[in-house]
C-alpha cells in the first residue's frame, strides 16, 4: 500500500467486479481467451500507471532536489 492511498482513495472504476473471470468454474479446463474489449482496457490501465509513476517521479524528483544555490 501506498502512503498516499491513505488520504486519496482510489477510484470506484478502478476493478469491474462484474467482468472478473479469472476464477475457473468446475469443468472449464482451457484458458480463457482475451477479447478486444478486455485488451483495450489493458493497455488504458497500463497507460494510466505509466501517467501516475511518471508524476510520482517528479514529485520524489523535486522532493530530493538538491537545494538552490543562494545568490552572489
Amino acid at each position: 500500500m501506498i502512503l498516499n492511498e491513505l488520504y486519496h482513495k482510489s477510484p470506484a472504476a478502478y476493478q469491474d467486479v462484474a467482468a472478473d473471470n479469472t476464477q475457473p468454474h468446475i469443468g472449464q479446463l482451457r484458458k480463457t481467451k482475451l477479447t478486444l474489449k478486455q485488451l483495450n482496457k489493458l493497455r488504458k490501465m497500463n497507460d494510466t500507471r505509466t501517467f501516475e509513476y511518471n508524476e510520482k517521479l517528479k514529485d520524489i524528483r523535486t522532493q530530493y532536489a538538491p537545494p538552490a544555490a543562494p545568490p552572489a
